[in-house]
């Protein structure tokens, strides 16, 4: 069996700036956000993300699992998440209704006035942060960029 070592494909120097540059800024850009959110919210990054997922849907209700994904968390951490969450009021956890090996969280009346509070001050840092130093046709060309990354990292999500 002759299988032959391919050589990796290795970045070019463009191609490791850019990487380096967007991996400095994925850190920098969590770390700022979430700083924010904890200073004047006393919420995490990952919290925050978490009620505003339950917020989107339908009876601010969502499977675990399905949350877990939305959070990029395994469940065993979000558990951990959700207990925090539930002891501080802002949301529950109930059997799905419509299949019962599953659990579903639940934002609650307050889960989501903690949520209306934080959202301005952490929209307006994203604003300040990503937005406003681009101009129209960068966030276009950003946008266009992300849209073509996003459907690998996906995968079968």
């Amino acid at each position: 069996m002759g299988s032959e070592a391919t050589e990796p494909r290795w970045l070019t120097a463009d191609e490791l700036e850019t990487w380096k540059t967007l991996q400095l800024m994925m850190a920098l850009l969590t770390g700022a956000l979430g700083e924010q959110l904890q200073r004047d919210s006393n919420l995490s990054f990952l919290e925050y993300y978490v009620l505003a997922g339950l917020s989107d849907q339908p009876d601010h209700t969502m499977r675990l699992s399905q949350l877990a994904i939305l959070a990029n968390s395994e469940l065993s951490r979000l558990s951990h998440l959700m207990r925090r969450l539930e002891n501080r009021g802002l949301v529950r956890r109930e059997p799905d209704p419509e299949d019962g090996r599953f659990t579903n969280a639940i934002l609650t009346a307050e889960g989501y006035a903690e949520l209306v509070k934080a959202a301005p001050g952490h929209v307006e840092l994203v604003r300040q942060l990503v937005f406003d130093p681009l101009t129209e046709t960068d966030r276009r060309a950003l946008q266009k960029a992300l849209t073509k990354l996003l459907p690998g990292l996906l995968g079968d999500c």
